[in-house]
């Protein structure tokens, strides 16, 4: 296959690493560090130096490219098949290489874009594509639809790739709307319904694996250790979704007052202490403080971590997500932002601070 094909794999393979050329070119502009990672909202969590940014993250997908070529160029199942599906495989890495460089290079250049929309859209529409070849995917062992059941025969095989085709033909277009969401929102409908998509085609080769069953027709034998296999892969699924639900969306912040100091709890994240001769001075503000999340957590339900903007600087926060009121101070000269669930406790803990620090 790679002998047959080797032209544009060479081809596909310079794609990959094209976004290593357009940042030599631009060296001398770009800062020496750069955001190489972003969270669920969007926000910056992870940077690097230049080198880094320019050339570690497409000679990564580069890796992953090759090794995919070359696992599914090992499946004695792939020989003489159609090209075209295993042609999909061999473009998403050069795609998602392009798309990754293209957000790096702007933001570092100063061109405000929508990570998370631009990601999210990305991801759908690579659902579309692959949705379109799943049909055209015959048994084998490296690409398409590898549970258990659609070993059992050709016919559950066909079955549930074509069903598959479509829930992600659908699915991906739904995500490309959802691209539209807020940041943060898009980015968490998408890893809700990439597992969704992941769920319902293996659902549906079960379903219709027991329904062949039932009509006694005659089947390849399924390996106890497949179906344990399967089965395990189905609670993991699971177990994901729950963790993803459970980050996203729930979690607390908690400030307690004692004598000498006050400490903050919050879910996900490392607990802070301050003592209150420490505290220089302490603001009520209505709204919202905004700024680029530099390391922490991020969801629809908390903000903790290291934040940066243009007012502070870095700045440390412990608030819930987009909060109606914050509380600023000074602490050793840097700068802490509270919050509590809803103004109330937010206009609380301003007035424990004010009594507690003057």
């Amino acid at each position: 296959m790679i002998r047959k094909h080797k032209m544009e794999l060479i081809v596909s393979s310079s794609v990959i690493l094209f976004p290593i050329l357009i940042g030599l070119i631009l060296w001398n502009k770009l800062p020496e560090t750069m955001t190489t990672h972003w969270g669920f909202d969007g926000q910056p969590d992870g940077c690097g130096s230049l080198p880094f940014a320019v050339f570690v993250p497409y000679l990564c997908l580069l890796a992953g490219h090759w090794l995919c070529i070359l696992v599914t160029a090992k499946d004695p199942k792939n020989q003489g098949r159609n090209w075209k599906p295993i042609r999909l495989m061999v473009w998403i890495m050069p795609v998602l290489s392009n798309v990754c460089g293209a957000i790096m290079y702007s933001l570092a250049l100063g061109v405000k874009v929508s990570v998370s929309g631009i990601m999210v859209a990305a991801i759908g529409l690579m659902f579309i594509a692959i949705g379109n070849y799943l049909p055209k995917c015959r048994q084998n062992y490296t690409i398409g639809i590898k549970v258990p059941w659609t070993y059992t025969s050709e016919e559950n095989w066909n079955a549930t790739h074509r069903f598959g085709g479509r829930v992600w033909m659908i699915g991906g277009a739904v995500m490309m709307l959802c691209a539209l969401l807020p940041a943060g929102w898009n980015a968490g409908v998408m890893i809700v319904g990439a597992v969704l998509l992941g769920v319902i085609p293996i659902a549906y080769s079960y379903f219709y694996y027991r329904g062949q069953v039932k009509r006694g027709e005659e089947l390849k034998p399924v390996p106890s250790a497949h179906t344990k296999a399967g089965k395990l892969s189905l609670i993991a699924l699971a177990l994901v979704l729950a963790l993803v639900a459970v980050t996203l969306f729930t979690g607390r912040v908690e400030t307690t007052f004692s004598d000498d100091y006050f400490s903050v709890k919050a879910s996900f994240y490392d607990d802070l202490t301050v003592f209150y001769d420490r505290v220089e001075n302490v603001e009520y503000r209505e709204g919202s403080v905004e700024g680029s999340r530099v390391f922490g957590v991020g969801s629809f339900r908390l903000l903790l971590g290291t934040f940066e903007n243009e007012e502070f600087g870095n700045y440390t926060r412990y608030t819930y997500y987009n909060p109606e009121a914050c509380v600023v101070m000074k602490v050793n000269g840097k700068t802490l932002v509270l919050s509590g669930k809803d103004k109330a406790e937010t206009q609380e803990i301003y007035r424990q601070l004010l009594e507690r620090t003057q």
